[in-house]
């Protein structure tokens, strides 16, 4: 025993004294890259290792260990990392490119964390299957930690061997393609493995399993030495070109357009980004996932533009969940867009700047408008961080503005603690718009505790009933009333506390750990304060040593409905009234390694004046590695007694082939009976150079009884260049 704990006290020394000394040295040469790490350079830098584990137990170091070494020439940044595996076989769950669920968590992957501006602000994501299937992304800061953004795209390669039970990586990433300053020589990285067979992450610099695997606040800091001043090719202009043929069977409408595009990128500096886009078309964005909604308000789904992607949480993190001045998809969803510029990045270590201007088309009933919006976010301390933004939302006339607007001005202050166990955010912002005044302002206030095996986090909000944010998602502001059929606006005050405890089983073969109490509270009161709801969420949840699951729910909900409410959509409307339900729900999720995933649950309870019952259950089926198959069904049944009763049903599948990692084909089948919709999206999709496409996508629209209401298919074709 004492010799064990010696030799993990002198790895750990050594680890926090070669760490001291972490850096990226110049070497101007360059490699082939084919995953066989051959070249004498990498047989003569320094490595990197004693990765330590992080899940199913985050306590000493890895079993099976992982070498990485990194250099750059001045134009690439170049990694080789080595995992030490015990086992010939891999695991692979998709090739798909972008695909985090199943190419990075459902394989057997590297992955790299590159904060560039070393600000623990954001920072790039780069991870390569033992496939060779790549992810990227962006993570970004949202208000309790980060975020990983992977619709975010950029040009790198990556390659991938196999010697007896080590499995090679070698990555390949453009200088030019990463935000960063000369003078800066300091950058924020971190690397993590993933091994899908032994159900483990393992991670370089060591992160307690209450933070997450991206968290850029325990990224070790590596000096890069010799960084370029300029970067050798600063354009990429990728044009495009889109045919789509489209038919409201309904309508006896046919349509069939012609469309080409041009989406430029421009390197003002290193770390200053300038991007335009010229009668975009997004045809090849994958569709949204449906969602039965019980609620009375709108549900948030997110950006998959690329525009709005580059340095995309200097916009997106403006406000706060469920009140957000700033939601990009507004832009463009009634009419289509002409033209988008955006400057975004660093003009200093510490100052981040972010520039948009956006107009669309009239079309119709739409008149054209200009979307605009400036921040500015600058780290006033290690601890601080402040945001000031304006958005603004004008009608225009042949690019002229004309009276309809609405602006929205605001700052924002994060705090940060040092020992990393206290978040902080302030937020204010007030909205102008013509013909309103008064209660139009927006306040919060939050804070968030996290340590091992408890989080507890408290915040307070209050907005007005004409904080109007055109651009904005602020579903809970606007109230439909089903008696009248009319939307009232209506300000409200929110307090939210939340708290969670966690036991874990380091020395039990069956336990992982237990999380004993999970508790939740929402509160509303309206404008008189006077209270509206209170919803509350209690969980307890046992998790075996495989990492499978199986939990127990209660939600509590009490609401003072001021306004009628028709779950059923049949026009029998529930009444303003008092309410007060209690419903349950049991559920079990199965471990995520096995070529068979399951997810199950059942719920019970009261529904305002009635029951609701729900089951739901979800598969996915892995044949490994050329397809990957999904399924899943929920059924709600909804009886409110003398307003009548309804079973929903919602029905998805996903198919995705492999045929490499450049091309695969993914469908979509979709039903849900409560908005009527049969829905088959199906998209064969050909990387035939980096970032260079070509897409074939149909999409077939039916109501629930199979009856065709649309149809269409569409061909895209881009070419990116770099100069």
């Amino acid at each position: 025993m004492s010799r064990i704990i010696i030799t993990t006290l002198f790895f750990l020394f050594f680890s926090r004294i070669h760490g001291q000394n972490s850096e990226i040295t110049f070497h101007d040469l360059s490699i082939t890259l084919d995953g066989k790490l051959d070249e004498t350079i990498w047989k003569d830098l320094p490595e990197y290792t004693n990765f330590h584990n992080y899940l199913p137990s985050d306590e000493g170091l890895a079993e099976q260990q992982t070498k990485v070494k990194i250099f750059h020439n001045g134009e690439y940044l170049f990694v080789s990392a080595i995992y030490q595996d015990n086992e010939t076989r891999a695991q692979i769950s998709s090739l798909k490119r972008d695909d985090l669920s199943n190419t990075v968590v459902g394989s057997e992957t590297f992955v790299l964390i590159l904060d560039t501006q070393h600000q623990q602000q954001s920072a790039y994501y780069f991870a390569v299957n033992i496939g060779a299937a790549q992810v990227d992304g962006l993570i970004e800061r949202v208000n309790d930690g980060f975020s990983i953004n992977t619709n975010w795209n950029t040009v790198w390669n990556a390659k991938t061997t196999t010697k007896g039970t080590n499995k090679h990586y070698e990555i390949a990433i453009p200088l030019k393609n990463l935000n960063f300053k000369t003078d800066n020589d300091q950058f924020g990285i971190q690397f993590y493995v993933r091994d899908i067979k032994k159900n483990s992450w393992t991670i370089f610099k060591d992160v307690s399993r209450n933070y997450r695997l991206f968290d850029l606040r325990f990224t070790e800091s590596f000096r890069i030495n010799n960084l370029p001043e300029n970067s050798n090719s600063r354009f990429a202009v990728t044009p495009s070109v889109t045919i789509n043929h489209q038919e409201d069977v309904l309508s006896d409408i046919k349509e069939t357009t012609f469309q080409p595009s041009l989406d430029v990128q421009y390197n003002l500096t290193s770390s200053l980004k300038l991007d335009a886009t010229i009668n975009p078309d997004f045809s090849q964005i994958d569709v949204d996932q449906q969602v039965t909604n019980f609620t009375r308000f709108s549900i948030f789904f997110p950006e998959r533009r690329n525009f709005f992607l580059e340095n995309a949480d200097l916009f997106s993190n403006l406000g706060i969940e469920g009140i957000n001045p700033f939601y990009s998809r507004r832009i463009g969803s009634r009419s289509a867009i002409q033209f988008g510029l955006k400057l975004s990045g660093n003009v200093s270590p510490k100052t981040r700047i972010g520039v948009l201007n956006v107009q669309t088309e009239k079309d119709e009933d739409e008149d054209s408008q200009n979307y605009a919006v400036l921040v500015g976010e600058q780290q006033l301390s290690n601890n601080f961080t402040a945001t000031g933004f304006l958005i603004n939302r004008q009608q225009t006339d042949n690019f002229n503005f004309v009276g309809n607007y609405n602006r929205v001005a605001g700052a924002n202050l994060n705090y940060k603690s040092t020992n990393n166990r206290w978040i902080g955010l302030a937020n204010i912002a007030k909205s102008y718009s013509n013909g309103e005044k008064g209660d139009s302002n927006f306040y919060h206030a939050g804070i968030w505790y996290n340590k091992r095996g408890m989080f507890w986090n408290a915040s307070l909000r209050t907005i007005g009933r004409n904080y109007l944010t055109d651009v904005g998602f602020t579903p809970r502001l606007f109230n439909f009333d089903a008696i009248n059929q009319t939307v009232v606006r209506e300000g409200y005050t929110q307090a939210t506390a939340r708290i969670s405890l966690t036991k874990f089983f380091q020395k039990s073969k069956k336990l992982n750990s237990y999380r004993y109490f999970l508790g939740r509270t929402f509160v509303y009161w309206d404008e008189q304060g006077k209270l509206q709801q209170t919803s509350s969420f209690l969980n307890q949840a046992l998790f075996f040593k495989n990492l499978s699951a199986m939990y127990i729910s209660l939600y509590h909900d009490y609401v003072n409905l001021k306004y009628g409410f028709d779950p059923l959509r049949n026009g029998n409307v529930l009444v303003p009234d008092e309410y007060s339900f209690l419903r349950a729900r049991i559920g079990f999720n199965s471990a995520t390694n096995n070529k068979l995933v399951y997810r199950t649950f059942v719920q019970y309870g009261q529904f305002y004046n009635g029951t609701n019952t729900t089951a739901s259950a979800s598969f996915q089926y892995r044949l490994l590695p050329f397809a990957n198959l999904q399924a899943a069904y929920e059924i709600n049944y909804l009886d409110l007694n003398e307003l009548g009763k309804d079973t929903f049903h919602l029905a998805r599948f996903t198919g995705e082939v492999f045929f490499n990692n450049r091309l695969n084909w993914t469908t979509y089948v979709q039903y849900n009976t409560q908005i009527d919709n049969f829905n088959i999206n199906s998209r064969l999709q050909w990387e035939y150079r980096p970032l260079s496409y070509v897409y074939l996508v149909v999409t077939d629209n039916f109501n629930q009884q199979i009856n065709r209401t649309n149809w269409g298919v569409a061909f895209k074709m881009n070419y990116r260049l770099d100069f």
